[in-house]
């Protein structure tokens, strides 16, 4: 039986949706940039985006090298250059996740905050909030973003996946006071 010329468009688009899905899903997220896109760029007056900062890119690498003070001096600079750069949610991330690994969490929400602020679907930003909350033993605040990323990923995304063991790997070393709650 030959197939309706309306039903093989449906299957091709069906199919397609299905193929780009994991790839969609899986854009951003890296180390810690995740989700917005632009990180370290400008958006031009003429709506094209300017080349890669190189302070912002500096910053990126010192973080990827695990050089923390050095990623958050640089990332603070260039946050605080020009309004655009203050409202570059990956770079609000970064922040905050350079903060964190550096142990000033008060400093890591409130860039958290601001990236989510900018970009309320950051899934970077989203996961690393949950590790921060996990690290100040507020499961329940992990736990809603975690739902937040179920909720952005229209697949299992790579943020969604690593807050979800993070997750789970607390629960498990925290069985005895999570259980008696």
């Amino acid at each position: 039986m030959p197939f309706h010329p309306f039903t093989r468009r449906s299957c091709a688009l069906l199919l397609a949706a299905f193929v780009a899905a994991p790839v969609l899903a899986s854009g951003g997220g890296g180390g810690g940039g995740g989700g917005g896109g632009g990180g370290g760029m400008t958006t031009l007056s003429n709506g094209t985006l300017s080349a890669v900062d190189p302070e912002y890119s500096q910053g990126v690498a010192e973080i990827e090298a695990g050089h923390f003070p050095q990623a958050v001096t640089l990332l603070e600079s260039y946050v605080s250059r020009s309004p655009e750069h203050a409202q570059d949610a990956d770079a609000q991330n970064w922040l905050g996740y350079a903060y964190r690994k550096s142990g000033n969490l008060d400093a890591a929400f409130l860039h958290y905050d601001k990236a989510l602020a900018i970009d309320p679907k950051h899934r970077g930003a989203h996961e690393y909030m949950g590790e921060a909350y996990l690290m100040t033993g507020n499961l329940a605040q992990a736990e809603e973003h975690l739902k937040a990323l179920d909720q952005l990923c229209f697949t299992p995304c790579t943020e969604y996946s690593r807050l979800k063991l993070a997750v789970a790997t607390w629960k498990a070393s925290h069985a005895e006071t999570v259980g008696s709650k």
